[in-house]
């Protein structure tokens, strides 16, 4: 081999990084001016687009009847019949969704800069719950640490930070940890108390790791957080079902509420130590509980049932290429049995977005994207 092929050669990796460098900025650049440059988001299946599609995993949806009414008819791998609560998010800040971290990191081109998604199905705040079977929410910390360091190197240090800054973190997390400890605690559990109260121990549990979780996020450069609390779990298709009279579980409604409370004190701790942080904090349950007590006033006519699986209200088995499904998606609370339709989530996220207290609190969405 030649020294002048040899010099060519070793120039390569060089100048795909340096155009990697180039593409990072043009898009910081790009995005500088708006109010919310990119959204990164974190959380469960409410908000993946996609990256358990990439993981040796029985949690994933990308197969029909999920997708039925995405662009395309598509089943990306959102456990729902079109959009999720992210995309909705992106298309009100006039951004694109942003994709999924599993996918995007095997680019050799990959570009951070626009957003990333490292929500993944049936991650837990506990790194316990659907262990091995999604990315957990330490380790989506772990992968956004990545690209913090990667956006650091394109972008230089201070520039890096002032994009993270302005950017939006969604966070949706806690329901599957909440649903597992339904499913496994006795009737006792449904008791309120003090110490003693078991469900009680288990929120404790909970904010004492999801402390630490938003600290990091914090100190990886998070300052504008839109952390979507935990819906009423309880009255979700595949819990009603295990009820003989298809009540909500009054455990798994009892410990959400008492979960977002302790998610939003714990904000308002973590604003009074850093000045330089702001929030929005979304009553998922509270606004949910609207569309399931009052349906037709929603424009709903089934907030029990699932419109796609198989089996009593369509709650013994997921949403398979098996399963029926509703002809009017447009009419049902529930997608599948644990999951909201696109219709849904598209009204949750507009409350979100340019709510009001106490739905959405202490402003909306729209408010802390301008700040």
């Amino acid at each position: 081999m030649g020294a002048a092929t040899v010099a060519a050669s070793s120039s390569r990796p060089m100048a795909v990084a340096a155009a990697i460098a180039l593409l990072a900025a043009a898009s910081f650049l790009a995005a500088a001016a708006a109010p919310v440059p990119a959204i990164y988001v974190l959380g469960d299946s409410l908000a993946d687009v996609g990256n358990n599609n990439h993981l040796p995993t029985i949690l994933r949806a990308d197969f029909p009847h999920n997708g039925i009414d995405f662009p395309g008819r598509k089943a990306t791998g959102r456990f729902s019949n079109g959009k999720n609560s992210v995309d909705f998010l992106a298309d009100n800040l006039g951004l694109a969704s942003p994709p999924p971290y599993l996918a995007l990191s095997k680019s050799s081109n990959a570009n951070y800069a626009n957003g990333v998604n490292f929500a993944s199905g049936g991650a837990g705040v506990l790194n316990s719950t659907n262990k091995d079977q999604c990315i957990s929410f330490d380790k989506q910390i772990d992968y956004f640490s990545s690209v913090s360091a990667s956006l650091a190197q394109s972008l230089g240090q201070a520039q890096a930070a002032a994009h993270l800054s302005k950017s939006l973190f969604a966070i949706t997390i806690g329901s599957n940890d909440i649903i597992h400890y339904a499913r496994s605690s006795s009737s006792s559990a449904a008791t309120a108390g003090g110490a003693g109260d078991p469900s009680q121990q288990f929120v404790d549990a909970l904010i004492q790791a999801l402390t630490g979780q938003l600290q990091r996020l914090y100190d990886l450069g998070a300052r504008k957080l839109v952390f979507l609390g935990t819906g009423p779990v309880g009255c979700c298709p595949s819990l009603r079902e295990l009820s003989a009279s298809k009540d909500c579980s009054a455990v798994a409604n009892g410990v959400s509420v008492r979960y977002n409370a302790a998610a939003a004190s714990l904000l308002g701790g973590m604003v009074a130590r850093h000045p330089d942080m702001h929030y929005a904090l979304f009553d998922s349950s509270a606004a949910l509980l609207r569309f399931i007590d009052q349906p037709a006033a929603y424009g709903f006519a089934e907030a029990r049932a699932a419109c796609c699986g198989l089996g009593d209200m369509n709650a013994k088995i997921g949403c398979t290429p098996l399963s029926f499904y509703c002809a009017n998606r447009t009419s049902h609370v529930f997608w599948d049995f644990y999951h909201p339709t696109e219709t849904t989530a598209r009204k949750l996220t507009s409350t979100a977005f340019d709510g009001a207290a106490p739905l959405i609190f202490p402003i909306n969405i729209r408010q802390l994207s301008a700040l």
